[in-house]
């Protein structure tokens, strides 16, 4: 799963330039929780190939809900049934985003504990694979663009932190999901757990499991870094 993540301007600036020619629009969030607003990119038209960068909400509330934040959590979709899900099967379809992050957290269980990682690139930021939809109230007064973060099946490599990981994407993989051409064979291909990415997980303390807690001290390490090697060639 992917349940809280770092969002700040360094390294997010040449990432949000590279893609969308500007720098990262949003203010620091070294714990990013679902439900907060957080920055993805995406398409900005239906029949455009050209990119923009859009603030919204971390919990897919799908253009039919009744209400604005649907009572089952939609933070996360799983890969597995993201095809034929009722809330994100059409957001797969047309609705594809990405989620530049500098890393994300993850909990490992021992026993009664759960001991905190954060897991990030050893360079740059990591682009993870998202959908998006926007819903509507009925008398058209509220908007809400919000999105969902795609899940996998543990590599082997990480299956000691946790038994799921999200979707993270190379450039050439960021540029096939983006693809308006995208076939379902190669979509399917990007939703293989994989590393694409040199990665660092690093232990950190119990302080960033409030998410109220935003600082930098979020990340600071409490053990040595675990260099986990990219796994595509």
């Amino acid at each position: 799963m992917c349940g809280r993540f770092n969002a700040a301007d360094d390294p997010l600036n040449q990432v949000f330039e590279e893609l969308v020619g500007h720098p990262f629009p949003g203010e620091t969030n070294h714990n990013t929780a679902p439900t907060e607003t957080a920055w993805i990119i995406r398409h900005d038209a239906p029949q455009s190939e050209k990119l923009e960068a859009v603030a919204a909400a971390w919990w897919l509330t799908p253009y039919w809900s009744k209400t604005a934040k649907p009572k089952y959590a939609t933070f996360n979709a799983r890969a597995e049934t993201i095809s034929t899900a009722s809330s994100f099967r059409e957001p797969y379809q047309r609705r594809r985003c990405l989620v530049p992050v500098c890393g994300y957290y993850e909990w490992q269980k021992d026993g009664r504990r759960r001991i905190p990682y954060y897991i990030r690139p050893r360079t740059g930021g990591l682009l993870l694979a998202g959908v998006w939809d926007r819903w509507r109230s009925r008398d058209r007064s509220e908007t809400i663009t919000s999105f969902a973060i795609v899940t996998t099946a543990v590599t082997d490599k990480l299956e000691f932190v946790h038994d799921r990981q999200p979707v993270m994407l190379s450039k050439d993989g960021a540029r096939r999901w983006m693809s308006r051409d995208a076939q379902a064979r190669d979509l399917g291909a990007l939703l293989e757990p994989r590393i694409p990415v040199d990665l660092y997980a690093v232990p950190v303390s119990a302080y960033v499991g409030d998410p109220r807690n935003k600082e930098s001290r979020c990340l600071e390490p409490v053990a040595a870094a675990m260099a986990i090697d990219s796994d595509v060639q």
